[in-house]
């Protein structure tokens, strides 16, 4: 076993444009349930409608990447129109269950075969990131250090989803600040109290909840612009991915999010790497390889469970800041 190379593939993780996309999801999740309380257990289909809005455009329609990324945030407003206008006005529960259906519709949507010729279905897509490549201001090769050496179409991925980070960030640090954010953390604390003061609930809700969806289509992007797009990627199990994320950090935080995503990503490298490691040298001999990357899973959600029993509210996270049961 060369621990040596597991601790390696584990730091490169951290820098990976599928972390960068799930700290952008986890602070978009942020922004509907650890500051608005909205239940949203759709992740997945926000990442999905960014991620294939994003290659849509550039692959049917020819547009730029700029506006490719623009078009897939459009689709994120517009698909959380479509939830919330039914259900914002219901318990939160509701919204959790339109979330979890309107994303497994939307992933089904993208796998038949009626829309083939734009979604690619159970193939994908694939081949639209050459007009983002070709803006890369960087050099060709390979540039970095240790584990964190990449080609510099990596590097280029790496650089935008950073300051795409920054730049939520900054806009959700604001945000939480101004009266609006105040609202919105009087509406998760008790919103007909907030009602009472004359402030339009719903209005504020669907405010949020799009908000949070555009900066979780922003993760699906800087995700999209590194791999191919498949739709069995965004299934349940990336929503909880998603949540655990943001569990582990701290909800309704404004750091929470991106030290959950990475300290999640960083978790699930090390252990995708090690049990199967121990496998091959005879110490978990009732696994095989590939039940050990199941195991993986396993533990990710034994991990989820106790952080909501014994840490609800993260790393970052105190008590007062999240209500769970309202």
């Amino acid at each position: 076993m060369n621990i040596l190379q597991i601790l390696s593939n584990t730091a490169a993780q951290i820098l990976a444009p599928a972390t960068l996309g799930y700290v952008l999801a986890a602070i978009g999740l942020s922004v509907h349930f650890g500051f608005a309380g909205l239940l949203n257990m759709g992740v997945a289909g926000f990442m999905a409608i960014g991620a294939y809005g994003f290659a849509i455009s550039i692959l049917t329609f020819g547009v730029a990447w700029p506006v490719a990324a623009l078009i897939g945030l459009i689709a994120a407003v517009l698909f959380a129109l479509v939830m919330g206008i039914p259900t914002l006005r219901l318990r939160g529960d509701y919204l959790a269950i339109v979330t979890i259906a309107a994303a497994e519709v939307l992933r089904l949507l993208f796998l038949t075969s009626a829309f083939r010729n734009q979604t690619g279905s159970a193939d994908g897509l694939s081949g639209f990131q050459a007009g983002f490549r070709a803006s890369n201001p960087l050099p060709p090769g390979r540039w970095g250090f240790g584990p964190w050496t990449y080609q510099s179409d990596q590097w280029w991925v790496i650089i935008v989803g950073i300051i795409t980070i920054a730049i939520v960030m900054t806009l959700v640090w604001l945000l939480m600040r101004s009266p609006w954010g105040r609202v919105i953390r009087g509406i998760r604390e008790d919103e007909d109290a907030v009602r009472s003061l004359g402030k339009n609930v719903f209005a504020f809700k669907m405010q949020a909840l799009i908000v949070g969806g555009v900066i979780i289509a922003a993760g699906g992007i800087v995700t999209a612009m590194g791999t191919n797009v498949n739709p069995n990627v965004y299934v349940t199990s990336q929503t909880f991915y998603v949540w655990t994320a943001l569990l582990l950090g701290g909800a309704a935080t404004i750091f929470g999010p991106l030290l959950g995503a990475v300290l999640f990503w960083v978790v699930r490298a090390f252990l995708s790497n090690l049990l199967p490691a121990l496998v091959e040298i005879g110490w978990l001999p009732f696994l095989t390889t590939e039940q050990s990357q199941m195991l993986v899973f396993v533990l990710v959600g034994v991990a989820l469970m106790l952080l909501v029993i014994f840490r609800p509210q993260g790393i970052l996270g105190s008590k007062k800041e999240l209500t769970f049961v309202r």
